[in-house]
């Protein structure tokens, strides 16, 4: 494989002002259906659910999703509540599904290995450890950063973090993750920051402000594509990290990598649910004058 990805398929009830629905959702979910649409060769989703929501992976596999699924007693329930400002949220989580394992993972092997965490127990260091013998370790830190008290989910400090980074070739993070991970607002100063605790390879969305890449001690910033009436916030996370961790598979630069990842983002926030533009439009966008 090339690039895998790692995380629960959820079942999500998105409210905006303007809808409300239920959907499977997770960035297990939101990934794989944004790669579906651009290149599938060489990509495998790995998930956990229970068997009553076994029919969303039967409908990945129809769409020609390589996924592999691993039977839990319950599958992750989120609630994701916006207000106007598409840039935040407030979350509730009903029900957990069962941690992945090192024991479950036995037969990854993948150039980049991405970990859609969603809460904080999903992958514990010693997974991270060890999956990191076996490629790139990808991860969206924002699970680790989200602690269940009821059905509420507060804002915590990565645990495991000065364990956990040096295994971690490329972290994703959003302004307020940066923040909480690091103790500052300033996005450069919080990239190196986590560099100088192991991470290789640093990414910071800014929402519309864009997005700033660290590696290899450069910066490289990333504009964001404007987009004239913002619908659905939910999985543009994912959608970003499935298009630059692809073309970074494909040996393209921070800086290429980046702004296609921009222009996937920007397209699906126009659309509710996961992106379901093609490549052509993404291509579209990247040439136009906006």
């Amino acid at each position: 494989m090339k690039l895998t990805c790692i995380g629960h398929i959820t079942l999500d009830k998105v409210i905006t002002p303007r809808f409300t629905a239920d959907m499977p959702g997770g960035t297990a979910y939101y990934f794989a259906k944004a790669l579906k649409n651009i290149d599938l060769q060489g990509f495998r989703l790995i998930t956990s659910l229970a068997a009553s929501e076994m029919p969303v992976v039967e409908a990945l596999r129809g769409e020609g999703i390589d996924v592999r699924a691993i039977e839990s007693e319950k599958s992750v329930v989120f609630e994701n509540r916006y207000g106007d400002d598409m840039n935040t949220r407030t979350q509730r989580v009903l029900a957990k599904a069962d941690p992945f394992t090192k024991e479950k993972l036995q037969d990854v092997e993948s150039d980049i290995i991405h970990l859609g965490t969603l809460l904080a127990d999903d992958f514990d260091k010693e997974t991270i450890k060890y999956l990191s013998s076996k490629g790139c370790v990808s991860v969206d830190v924002q699970g680790y950063l989200r602690k269940v008290e009821g059905e509420s989910v507060v804002a915590v400090d990565y645990a495991d973090k000065l364990e956990s980074l040096p295994y971690i070739g490329i972290l994703k993070a959003n302004e307020m993750e940066m923040a909480t991970l690091t103790g500052t607002a300033d996005a450069h100063e919080a990239a190196r920051i986590l560099a100088g605790w192991g991470v290789k390879e640093v990414v910071l969305t800014l929402g519309d402000k864009g997005s700033l890449v660290y590696c290899g001690g450069a910066f490289h910033s990333i504009p964001a594509f404007p987009v004239k009436d913002p619908v659905d916030a939910t999985g543009c996370g994912d959608t970003y990290m499935a298009g630059y961790l692809y073309k970074r598979c494909h040996g393209a630069s921070p800086d290429e990598a980046g702004a296609f990842a921009a222009a996937m983002c920007s397209i699906k926030l126009g659309a509710k649910g996961p992106f379901s533009a093609t490549l052509a439009d993404v291509r579209g966008l990247l040439e136009s004058d906006v």
